[in-house]
């Protein structure tokens, strides 16, 4: 279901995309709400920037759609912050802050999806582990031949 991968001591999940997009869907949208405050704290984390605050951001996606703007505010700078953190490791391609945006437009907890699936990107570059080949593994090398025995 999630992967537990460690970051210079730190610990991030990567989430199965849909996973995420279920578990928004059966709960009404909660664990939407908890999987975008555990996303922007594991993005404070990452980039040891305090300014990112996985509250106000959450409060933003609550509350904010009292007066429409906040929500889609908060989800931009989201989506900046995880374009940012791609640019710096070179992933391609790059998270898209306005399809986020589009997204959210048509499909509110969809977001969920892009992003996870961008973040989990960032953690497997920043950790250093490859992605998995599909197939069977290589055949071991032939043996090396000995000296006769007579």
């Amino acid at each position: 279901m999630a992967e537990t991968v460690t970051i210079d001591g730190q610990q991030y999940l990567k989430r199965n995309p849909l996973v995420v997009l279920g578990l928004s869907f059966i709960t009404l949208g909660i664990y939407f709400l908890y999987w975008y405050y555990k996303a922007n704290d594991d993005l404070r984390r990452f980039e040891h920037d305090e300014s990112i605050s996985p509250v106000r951001s959450l409060m933003a996606m609550i509350f904010g759609w009292i007066i429409i703007v906040p929500p889609f505010l908060a989800m931009y700078n989201t989506a900046k912050h995880v374009q940012s953190v791609e640019e710096r490791l070179a992933i391609q391609p790059e998270l898209e802050p306005a399809l986020a945006i589009v997204i959210m437009l048509f499909v509110s907890i969809g977001n969920g999806v892009y992003i996870q699936e961008h973040l989990n990107r960032v953690w497997q570059r920043a950790s250093g582990v490859r992605p998995a080949l599909s197939g069977p593994p290589p055949p071991p090398p032939p043996p090396m031949p000995g000296p006769p025995t007579a």
